[in-house]
């Protein structure tokens, strides 16, 4: 077991923000069940009291740091205020860029877009309009629309969003790119 393995644990928890596996625990802390289980333990005891805003959670091997089941009320109010009425015109272009190239990487929607896409990513997933997946070969995060997203439009596939096939192609997104570049050296 890894020197620090609880902050290390710790800092993993609240980094990653979504269920870990004990399987990718242990190897990340080169540790066993047992151990994992005594640090689950002393984090347990650490956050998930009354004056905590922190609480673990544990369930069929996987953990997860959220917030107090009480303050439920109070984020749902935040959420709520903060999702409610329409997208913002950068998140609608986010949105379509990501309908239309996905599987798209959080570079590649900032290399299109031309600015930071952090926050609009954060909201529309949070709006459950995007999901995202790992590329195993480059262990990057990509970004595709949700089936909700498919409802909301009424379509049963982005096949069939307007004009698919040429926004899809690469070859055209190319052109664009080195068009956008050459009138920003003009």
């Amino acid at each position: 077991m890894k020197k620090n393995s609880l902050s290390i644990l710790e800092s993993l928890l609240l980094a990653i923000g979504k269920p870990l596996a004990y399987k990718e625990i242990n190897k990340l802390l080169e540790c066993k069940d047992d151990d994992l289980k005594k640090l689950l333990s002393k984090l347990k005891e650490k956050y998930n009291q009354e004056d905590s805003g922190i609480h673990v959670l544990d369930n069929n091997k996987k953990v997860q740091f959220v917030s107090h089941p009480d303050n439920i009320k109070v984020l749902k109010d935040y959420f709520n205020d903060e999702l409610s009425g329409d997208l913002s015109k950068p998140s609608l272009e986010t949105l379509t860029i990501i309908a239309y190239r996905q599987p798209v990487s959080k570079e590649e929607l900032e290399q299109i877009r031309g600015v930071n896409c952090s926050m609009i990513i954060r909201n529309l997933l949070i709006r459950g309009l995007i999901e995202e997946s790992t590329d195993k070969e480059s262990l990057s995060i990509n970004y595709s629309v949700t089936m909700d997203f498919l409802k909301y439009m009424g379509i049963n596939s982005v096949d069939e969003l307007s004009d698919y096939e040429k926004l899809n192609s690469d070859e055209n997104l190319i052109k664009l790119l080195d068009g956008s570049e050459n009138e920003a050296e003009q």
